[in-house]
Order: structure tokens, then sequence, then C-alpha cells
């Protein structure tokens, strides 16, 4: 579970009540699971066509000597290529050693959910960004272990670019040597080790600071597993691109 940062506000305006999180049916997240599966699950006909040409991998060696075969799209060349223009330059990310499932695409909106919320299926480990005309945004996340994962409805009441991260009192109680980055102690100054990553979005639920996350992680293996203390951790160039599309008080689910 991720701190916030020293100054955060403990309590704000209330989050707006949604429908009953038994309003979200689970028929909608049966059919979430099976498209899930599928890389390019969802695609409408009119831009399948031509996701599927430029994000299909193609096989060469690394400099077309030696054994040993690498997936490279350009498309995700792109995507997932080194980001120099930040505080802290984020290097590339070897995508093709991530399911391909879980790298950022637009797929069917399974969630039925207003345009411009956010949903986390945490079964599933994807995040939807949910668009006009029956789209969404989905991108690959690690979400938290068993017995510290969240779930409900809440808003994202404040973002920040390069956050410092404070690990929570009962967080330090399990993990002693963590004391140095504590709030007592300034935090864990922003970087490329920073738990938080690049970004990070911050959940409130009735005004209040739940202490969860959306954020990056330079961890990129951990996309799709259960590994956090929590919080839910994207690529730090998913979450950057997360970060631009939502403004503060963005809806998010997390079922």
């Amino acid at each position: 579970m991720t701190g916030h940062k020293d100054h955060t506000p403990t309590r704000l305006g209330a989050a707006p009540r949604g429908p009953d999180l038994t309003a979200l049916t689970r028929r909608g997240f049966l059919a979430l699971g099976t498209a899930a599966t599928a890389t390019l699950a969802g695609c409408a006909a009119t831009s399948t066509q031509q996701f599927v040409a430029e994000t299909s991998p193609i096989y060469r060696t690394p400099d077309n000597r030696g054994s040993g075969m690498g997936r490279t799209s350009p498309l995700y060349d792109s995507m997932y290529g080194p980001k120099l223009d930040e505080p802290f330059p984020l290097p590339a990310i070897p995508y093709h050693e991530i399911d391909p499932a879980y790298l950022r695409q637009e797929v069917a909106d399974p969630t039925g959910e207003r345009p411009g919320t956010i949903v986390v299926s945490t079964s599933d480990r994807f995040l939807y960004l949910v668009r006009e005309n029956g789209r969404a945004m989905r991108y690959g996340v690690g979400i938290g272990r068993a017995g510290f994962s969240w779930s409900g409805r809440a808003i994202v009441q404040w973002k920040q670019k390069w956050p410092k991260w404070t690990p929570p009192t009962d967080m330090i109680a399990r993990q002693p040597e963590l004391e140095r980055w504590s709030a007592a102690n300034g935090g864990m100054p922003p970087g490329l080790d920073n738990p938080l990553g690049a970004r990070a979005l911050y959940i409130f639920q009735d005004g209040v600071d739940t202490l969860y996350r959306v954020h990056g992680s330079p961890e990129y293996k951990s996309i799709g597993q259960a590994v956090s203390s929590g919080c839910v951790r994207l690529i730090n160039q998913d979450i950057c691109d997360l970060y631009d599309r939502v403004p503060t008080r963005t809806p998010i689910l997390v079922v």
C-alpha cells in the first residue's frame, strides 16, 4: 500500500455516488473475462485491420545476425520507446517480454460505464478508460496481493507527476527498513526507483484518501500479476498516457 504525499488533504468533497456495485452486472465482467484473453479482443471492424497491421509481431534476430528471435512492432516500438523529455528519462520497455494482451490497445468497452470512467478489473488485470461510441482504452496492470486489494467506487481527487512516496505506518510496521522514507523523514524523493513511478493518481472515497493509487512502476514484468501492496500499477509509459487523458475528479470503479 503506497502512502500519500505529505501535504495531501485528508478530507475533500464527497465522491459522486454511482450505482451500487452489484448493479455492475456479473454478465458484463464474465464477458470481459472472455475478451481479456485475446490480444485484439473486441476491435471494431472499421479499425481492426489497421490495428492488426500496426501491431502484428515482426520476428527478426536482434541485428539480423545470430540466434534468438524477438517480437517487435512499429507501433509498440514507438509506444514503449524511451521518453527522454522527462525529468528522469524513462528507458524503453522490452515489451516483447510482456504478454501482448497487457499492452495498451483500444477495444470494445465491456464495462457499460459512462465515458470518462476508469474501471479496474482485478481478476483480469486490466484497467479500462471508457471512451465514446462503445470503445475503451485498455491497459495491463499489476494489482494488490491477496489481503491488500481494495475495491469500490471512488474518484481521482489528485494527480501528480513524479510523486514522492511516503509508506504508511502499517507498511513500515511490516517492513521496518522503510522507516527511512517515513513522513517524518520526508518520504522517498521521485526518481526511476520510486515505487510510484512517473505518475500517480490518488484515489479518494467519500472525500477521504484511501491511500490507494493508480501509478507507474519500473517493474514492467509485474504487469498482469498480483504483487503490489494494494495499489494498481501500470508500465511507466502507460501511466503517462493515462495521466494525460484523465482530469481530476475522474470517477473510478475497482471490482
